[in-house]
């Protein structure tokens, strides 16, 4: 009998990524087939995100070029699910006719039904409590060296900007013994680099049982650290006011973790601070990042901003470029403040508390190239140093060269190292081997290198990326 094509396209941050993982995985369980091509599709899901503005405008876009294609070609039914159909799902049921299902950010777990055309058009639960597990099938969308574990869903914290609490819901711990289970199963399918996601790690186990203390982030990776076979264990987000000294200890001291540290600051000004209502002053990060480099020795700092936050002065911004400055991170993102309905900030906006677009983009101009500057310099001081190196692939700018990532790039978000062989070299390394490499050249967030040598060889049996994002 013939199998059903499904073609899923997943939109959004990493958390989503596993969302629509796992949907891969029950779609998969449940006999169909996962196509790349959304012309061959019988059904079509798209997993959208909805927390700014402009990816609830490649959200829309995806779903109308789903809709054509849906109306052109084969696909029987389109199902939309995720973070935009949970915050607008009246809306876009009215104005998308061509949508057959919604669901929202809660409901992973109807995948099935709605793509066979189980339930009604609007299947949003609108109090998300959904928590996948380590026996929820589950379909990697990365190469099985590196993958994604998301020990917590929803988030409790009541900053004015964000809208992710109303979309996802309320904070939700997995337990640590699923959580082990989980990257022991991923490492034993060849993963090296496991990358930890939340909305906020660090308040990871807040809502358990949690009494005796045992449910905390610093004692769940040092758990995770002991596992054979893993080489990084990455942590990504960092709240500051919630990072201990535990897990600073336990960063420095499990040689498995990556001493990366992903911590979004979003400012330094006291006033935008309170207007944010992050709950700490403009000292606290300055204070927490001397505290991190004295006792994370050689340690890879990110950190993101949010500029033109309503209320943001040219004095509150001119303290962020004195802030970026002095800190000297490696890596900085930057956003401009989106106006999100339903937000304190976005009441901010209404009282005339706005920032103007353009003055918006010229501040995050002005801290994106103060950061370039920075970074140019970092990664110079890196030249001729040797570093072990994750292998990831072909380079897709010249057949003789391959890319990978060291300890301190993370999956996606930063830059890689572009590897040549050196003279010895009897084959090149494959995908997911670990190579030492010395670094020969750099760009701006980039660096090229010579392998000298493969330090650990992969033990992942497929290397091929399911087709799931567009």
């Amino acid at each position: 009998m013939k199998k059903h094509k499904v073609h899923f396209v997943s939109l959004g941050c990493p958390k989503n990524r596993v969302d629509s993982e796992v949907m891969l995985g029950l779609t998969a369980q449940a006999g169909f087939s996962i196509t790349p091509e959304a012309a061959d599709a019988d059904f079509i899901v798209v997993n959208t995100c909805g927390f700014i503005g402009e990816a609830k405008e490649e959200s829309i876009d995806t779903i109308l070029e789903m809709g054509r294609l849906k109306t052109e070609g084969r696909a029987k039914r389109l199902v939309v699910t995720g973070c935009l159909s949970q915050r607008y799902a009246g809306d876009l049921a009215r104005d998308l006719p061509e949508v057959d299902q919604f669901l929202g950010s809660g409901d992973v777990d109807k995948i099935v039904g709605a793509i066979r055309g189980e339930g009604a058009r609007d299947g949003v639960t609108m109090d998300p409590a959904y928590l996948y597990d380590d026996v929820t099938p589950r379909l990697l969308s990365l190469p099985s060296y590196t993958a994604y574990v998301k020990i917590a869903e929803g988030c409790d914290r009541p900053c004015s900007f964000c809208i992710i609490p109303k979309l996802r819901g309320g904070q939700r711990s997995r337990h640590p013994d699923s959580v082990e289970r989980e990257v022991r199963d991923l490492v034993a399918r060849g993963a090296v680099e496991i990358n930890l996601v939340a909305q906020d790690l660090t308040t990871y186990g807040w809502d358990l049982d949690n009494k005796a203390g045992d449910f905390t982030l610093a004692k769940l990776v040092k758990r995770l650290a002991k596992i054979d076979g893993l080489r990084w264990l990455r942590l990504h987000y960092l709240y500051p006011t919630a990072t201990t000294d535990e897990l600073l200890d336990v960063i420095a001291e499990e040689p498995r973790v990556a001493k990366y540290i992903d911590m979004p600051h979003q400012h330094v000004s006291d006033g935008v601070l309170k207007h944010m209502r992050r709950g700490y002053v403009g000292k606290t990060p300055r204070t927490l990042l001397e505290k991190i480099r004295a006792r994370i020795p050689g340690v890879t700092m990110r950190t993101t901003f949010i500029v033109g936050h309503p209320g943001e002065t040219e004095a509150d911004h001119e303290a962020l470029l004195q802030f970026v400055k002095d800190a000297e991170f490696d890596r900085v993102g930057v956003f401009t403040y989106s106006t999100e309905e339903g937000t304190h900030a976005g009441e901010l906006v209404a009282k005339g508390l706005g920032v103007e677009p353009a003055v918006m983009e010229k501040r995050r101009r002005d801290v994106m190239r103060l950061q370039r500057t920075i970074s140019r310099r970092k990664m110079k001081a890196m030249v001729g140093r040797e570093l072990d190196v994750l292998v990831e692939g072909p380079s897709e700018e010249s057949e003789y060269l391959l890319v990978g990532r060291h300890e301190g790039q993370a999956p996606e978000i930063d830059g890689q190292v572009f590897l040549a062989m050196g003279d010895g070299l009897r084959a090149a390394p494959r995908q997911g081997d670990v190579v030492r490499a010395r670094v020969t050249a750099y760009a701006d967030y980039d660096l090229s290198a010579t392998v000298e040598g493969v330090v650990e060889k992969s033990r992942i049996k497929r290397t091929t990326r399911l087709p799931l994002l567009a």
